[in-house]
Parts: structure tokens; C-alpha cells; sequence
């Protein structure tokens, strides 16, 4: 039995009602004093500069006062103003039930406080309702946004927003401001692995978003810090480091299937003929081939004056195939984990077996031709033998890797 009881008011008979461009969600809990003039302002604001048609959802987490009866008699009075009630408390836990069960085109949440000037509103909502953008996010951080707020919360959420990077490889500007929408057919993709139900809710889903290939539209916003905000900050820290380790594994384990959500969100090639993320695998392709380049040369140096030509290049290939293996299914292709890894690096010998006989070959042309040929020739023919190989190496491994990463039905997060 789910959680989630649903209290709606409507002024017209179920029927007349149509789904809404814009479901905007205020996530409360024990707001019975901010809850009234909040919603009565976000209210005219939708009714008299919002172009698109809109509902307000209140999201009340478990509240203890007289929160929910305050959000009922606004329902009661106002047009398109509904109420969701969640017998457990969590910010990122009302967002998820109300986001994925919304009707509406996009969803959308602010905080109860409006720290946020809600001007801002059309600008995040825009690029959604055009199809342009996928998910939207108001950002504290930007150079042209204007913020008041007290020192402590400001190098807080600068230093939070580094370790995102740093850790999560994060290029988003500002996980935690109250002020975000998505797409509803998006949400309801992502959503089901997002594991967070509370205030780390906002950062996994943005890092989900951006490793899944979304893409993410910043708006700068004019906000200002309430005072009366009741958020432990110690608690919410720890909670949210916890949260970045959890997802930082599950990310380098291969456990959430990024691949299968890349595929089911369709995205085309820019370049004709190109496949859908060969350029990325180039590059990352060619920094891996660079560095194994250069250790194969280095092993065949040392090893070429103890056991000769031909087992110094078995030996130094043999060695630096299976590192390229190793760091071309983690680094160019995302595939983490122990799933095929054995098969993975059984074809990568395979590969390693052309590369080997590509430049053996090339080593017995050699010494057929100049017996007495000087170390330096034997590895400007071993360069221009392993460019080849190289070649051959990249498009042989985008066949091994060609469904590496995929899972299963992504499971739902209860």
C-alpha cells in the first residue's frame, strides 16, 4: 500500500479538468505560518503573468501541525491549487510521488520560503515547454545572479558544489537551490533511480541527468536567504557526503544502467554516420593509446637487450594489451563493473593477437631486409606497425564493447 494519500480541490467537476503545461510542487513540512501567503502569492503570480496554464501542488511531508488542514482550505479556496499528503517525511521523497504520478508536460518545485524571485520562473520553464532542454535548474553561482545571504551558507554551498565536481565529475553550477523543473516524460524515466528521499534528492538526480546525456538548462536567479530556514546543516552535510560516496560506487560499479537510459532517450547523431558518442571515444581512445604506446616502447627497450626482438615485443605488448583493455572499457566505453569482464578481456586478446601479428611481422620484414638494423629503426617500424594496429584495435573494441553496460529493466527505488 503506497504511502501517498491525495486530497484535490477543484472548482469544476473532475471532467472540465485538463492536465496543465506546468505543475509547480511546494514540498512543506510544519509551514501552518509561511504556507498561506506563499501559495496566495505564487497564485496570482501564475493567474497574472504566467503564460502558461498552471496547478500548484502541495506536497506535505508528514507535517505535525496544522500544515495539511492550512493546504486543504487553500485547495478549497483557490482554482487549480490540489493537495498531496505523504505519511513519511523527506523533501526528495514528496517530490519523487508527486512528480511521477503529475500529469502535467513539466514539473516543477520551489521552496515555501520563495527565496527565489519568481520572474525566474518562465526562463527555467521555457526551454522545457520548447523541447529544447530536459532539465532545468535556478543557480545561486552564476556571475550575473544577485544573492543575499550570510557568509556560512554561501562558502557551504561553494564547497559542496567542488566536491560534486571533483568526486562526481559534476559540471552543473548549483545542486541545492530550491528552484528546479524537468520534463514530465523525463522525470518518469529517471526518477525510479533516484534512491535519495530527502535534501541529497536534488544532487542525484542532476548527476544522473548529466551522465545520461540530458541536457541541463541553467537559469541565474535573484534569491534571498530565509532567516527561518530549519534545515540542520551538520546533518544535511553528512547525509549529502554519504550520498556522494553512494553513487560515486554505484556509478564506478556499473550498477545504475547509464547506457540503457542513454538509449531510451533516442538522442541522433550530429554528424551523419557518425555514431552517437564516437568523438568522446576518440579522444578518450587516444589518450589511453598514447600512454600504452609509450609504455610498450619503454618495456621493449629494456626487455629487447635480455631476451632479443621478437620476445621483448610479445612480452611489452602482452603487458600493455591488457592494461589497454583494462582502461578502454572503463575509461572510453563507461563499462564498470565485473559483468563480461571476462569475455571483455578474452576478445581484447584477441585484438592483442592482430596488433602481435602486425608487428612481429613487420619486426621479421625488417630483419629480413637489414639483419643488423639499429634499435632506434626497429621502433620507428614498430610505431608506424602499431598506428595500425591502433586503428584496427579501436574499431575491434567498439565491437566488444557494442551492448557492454546495458541491464536490465531499470528496477523502481521504493
Amino acid at each position: 500500500m503506497s504511502d501517498t494519500q491525495t486530497a484535490v480541490r477543484a472548482a469544476e467537476p473532475a471532467e472540465a479538468v485538463t492536465a496543465p503545461v506546468v505543475d509547480v510542487v511546494v514540498p512543506v513540512y510544519n509551514e501552518e505560518v509561511d504556507l498561506g501567503p506563499c501559495v496566495r502569492r505564487l497564485h496570482a503570480f501564475l493567474t497574472l503573468n504566467f503564460p502558461f496554464t498552471a496547478r500548484i501542488t502541495i506536497a506535505d511531508n508528514a507535517s505535525t501541525d496544522s500544515t495539511l488542514e492550512v493546504a486543504r482550505h487553500l485547495a478549497d479556496q483557490l482554482d487549480g491549487v490540489r493537495v498531496v499528503h505523504l505519511d513519511r517525511k523527506g523533501r526528495g521523497r514528496a517530490l519523487r510521488e508527486v512528480w511521477q504520478s503529475s500529469d502535467a508536460e513539466i514539473v516543477a518545485y520551489m521552496d515555501v520560503d520563495l527565496s527565489t524571485d519568481l520572474n525566474a520562473l518562465l526562463p527555467l520553464v521555457a526551454p522545457l515547454v520548447s523541447g529544447h532542454s530536459d532539465v532545468a535548474i535556478g543557480t545561486r553561482l552564476a556571475s550575473s545572479s544577485r544573492v543575499v545571504r550570510g557568509p556560512k551558507r554561501e562558502i557551504i554551498s561553494r564547497c559542496y558544489n567542488l566536491i560534486l565536481r571533483a568526486s562526481l565529475q559534476a559540471k552543473f553550477s548549483d545542486a541545492q537551490c530550491g528552484f528546479k523543473a524537468m520534463r514530465g516524460d523525463v522525470a518518469k524515466l529517471v526518477l525510479p533511480l533516484v534512491e535519495d528521499g530527502e535534501w541529497f534528492f536534488d544532487t542525484e538526480l542532476l548527476v544522473l541527468a548529466e551522465r545520461i546525456g540530458l541536457r541541463i538548462h541553467e537559469v541565474p536567479v535573484d534569491w534571498i536567504d530565509d532567516p527561518d530556514s530549519r534545515v540542520d546543516i551538520v546533518d544535511t552535510a553528512r547525509k549529502d557526503l554519504q550520498g556522494v560516496w553512494r553513487v560515486g560506487r554505484a556509478l564506478t560499479t556499473g550498477r545504475l544502467p547509464i547506457n540503457e537510459l542513454r538509449a531510451a532517450i533516442g538522442r541522433e547523431p550530429l554528424v551523419e554516420g557518425v555514431p552517437l558518442g564516437m568523438v568522446g571515444q576518440l579522444v578518450r581512445f587516444g589518450i589511453v593509446g598514447v600512454t600504452s604506446t609509450l609504455a610498450y616502447l619503454l618495456l621493449y627497450v629494456v626487455l629487447q637487450g635480455v631476451m632479443g626482438a621478437q620476445a621483448a615485443n610479445f612480452l611489452a605488448l602482452l603487458v600493455t594489451a591488457i592494461g589497454n583493455t583494462a582502461a578502454n572499457r572503463a575509461f572510453t566505453f563507461g563499462v564498470r563493473g565485473g559483468n563480461q569482464a571476462v569475455a571483455h578481456h578474452f576478445q581484447g586478446l584477441i585484438i592483442f593477437g592482430v596488433g602481435l601479428a602486425l608487428t612481429s611481422g613487420s619486426l621479421y620484414t625488417l630483419h629480413h631486409w637489414a639483419p643488423d638494423a639499429a634499435v632506434h629503426l626497429e621502433l620507428l617500424v614498430l610505431v608506424i606497425a602499431n598506428l595500425v594496429a591502433t586503428l584496427l584495435r579501436f574499431v575491434g573494441l567498439r565491437w566488444v564493447f557494442r551492448n557492454a553496460g546495458k541491464h536490465p529493466t531499470p528496477q523502481v527505488v521504493g
